[in-house]
């Protein structure tokens, strides 16, 4: 998740993860072939990385020139294309129901070349390709906290799954303005996922 979105997801099951898998595998194969740059962003960057499975959603993080293109293409294979209104993302639905978010401006900024390139290119679904880092996905997710949307469940998760493979003084450097994010620290804290020592990398805590 990017950005807030309406609507309270159902808990996922085994049957919907798999319908999100064999979408994955479609739609990244088709952008891959057409030479669309794209990473795969979201709770599905946690699990390909050994997280749990998501329960939203499956976000695929394109440049803001390259999203029309990306819906084109889905589109030409068959996949529902859809404009919403909101101007940070399009949206294309497989013939399985699992919709496919093309987000290109998330809470944390444009998509860019920068941030695709530090993901990594990961086998994922038996389909080689661009995986979010998880440091952008947490930042992501954290800024896009609000008040109408204050969600900490897929974060958490990813936290717990995968404390180990994150940079947290990255994440929290770059989220530190946002109350909702320093209310996730706090958290993390008190559960005793990461220790507060480590959300600096120079000193700054409580600076």
């Amino acid at each position: 998740m990017m950005r807030p979105r309406t609507g309270n997801p159902e808990p996922m099951s085994g049957e919907s993860f798999a319908a999100i898998r064999t979408t994955l595998k479609k739609a990244a194969a088709l952008l891959r072939d057409a030479e669309v740059p794209f990473a795969l962003g979201g709770g599905l960057a946690a699990w390909a990385r050994g997280g749990p499975e998501s329960d939203h959603d499956l976000d695929l993080m394109v440049k803001p020139e390259d999203a029309e293109r990306a819906l084109e293409v889905l589109a030409e294979a068959g996949l529902r294309p859809e404009r919403p209104p909101e101007d940070w993302l399009l949206k294309a639905f497989g013939e399985n129901g699992v919709l496919v978010d093309l987000i290109f401006r998330p809470a944390s900024g444009p998509i860019t070349d920068a941030v695709l390139a530090r993901g990594d290119d990961l086998e994922v679904c038996a389909v080689r390709m661009r995986v979010m880092a998880l440091e952008d996905v947490l930042v992501t997710r954290l800024l896009a906290l609000n008040e109408q949307h204050l969600d900490y469940k897929g974060p958490l998760a990813t936290a717990r799954a995968l404390r180990e493979q994150i940079d947290w003084g990255e994440v929290f450097d770059r989220t530190r303005e946002s109350p909702y994010a320093r209310g996730f620290f706090a958290l993390l804290g008190e559960l005793e996922i990461v220790d507060g020592i480590v959300l600096t990398r120079s000193g700054r805590e409580g600076a």
